[in-house]
């Protein structure tokens, strides 16, 4: 994010807001444009994932479905998106259609704070962009940690660190209410958590599309 920047127009506040729980045609459109300027960071987040062909994997906050997409090819197993926005589950759903129906798939409405599986299920449960929004996150993680087999993996990939001093990400965290964590925040909670064997990746974010929203990129990943 650049200090220059701001949120100048309503046209852009009520695109920006649907970030948080995508609706309408707004959303929609967030979500195509979502999928294409995430697309160089989740490339890079998921490049430190070792990822099997057996791996069960749950993508939370699945938005347009492109990660689902993407875990489809890695892995023979089964993969499931989930999201509270209605938008997201229909546009996620329309783009997995093919899998879905050899049931290789599964898109969910739901919540992370009250994750509809069973203990103990999955391998790898991913969050790209979306532990900002999530109502509790250490309370939230314990809910995804259930889930969890024993020695599974907990991943979150994020373009955005906390910078006191940008007014554009005050601007956006005044707007969507959400909370930007830094490497030592993502490291108490887990552990908090339950988590182990927490490690995290950093990188300055340059090649982002949307440049001027990017302070930084982090991906973490936690093991059960």
């Amino acid at each position: 994010m650049s200090d220059n920047k701001s949120i100048r127009s309503q046209e852009e506040k009520d695109l920006i807001i649907n970030a948080r729980k995508p609706e309408g045609e707004l959303g929609d459109q967030l979500l195509d444009r979502m999928n294409e300027s995430h697309e160089s960071l989740a490339r890079w987040g998921v490049s430190h994932l070792d990822i099997a062909k057996d791996d069960v994997i749950l993508d939370i906050g699945c938005g347009g479905g492109v990660n689902v997409e993407r875990f489809l090819k890695m892995t023979d197993n089964k993969v499931y998106g989930l999201d509270y926005s209605e938008v997201a589950v229909e546009k996620s759903t329309r783009l997995n259609q093919a899998a879905i129906d050899e049931g290789r798939c599964e898109i969910i409405q739901g919540s992370v704070s009250e994750l509809p599986f069973e203990d103990n299920t999955f391998d790898i449960i991913t969050g790209f962009e979306t532990v900002y929004f999530w109502p509790d996150f250490i309370n939230d993680s314990k809910e995804v940690r259930r889930v969890l087999k024993d020695d599974g993996i907990m991943f979150i990939c994020n373009e955005a660190i906390p910078n006191e001093g940008d007014g554009r990400q005050k601007e956006l965290i005044d707007l969507l209410e959400m909370k930007i964590y830094s490497e030592d925040q993502f490291d108490e909670y887990l552990r908090e958590a339950g988590f182990s064997d927490i490690i995290c990746f950093s990188k300055d974010g340059s090649d982002s599309v949307d440049r001027e929203l990017v302070t930084g990129w982090i991906c973490v990943i936690a093991r059960k």
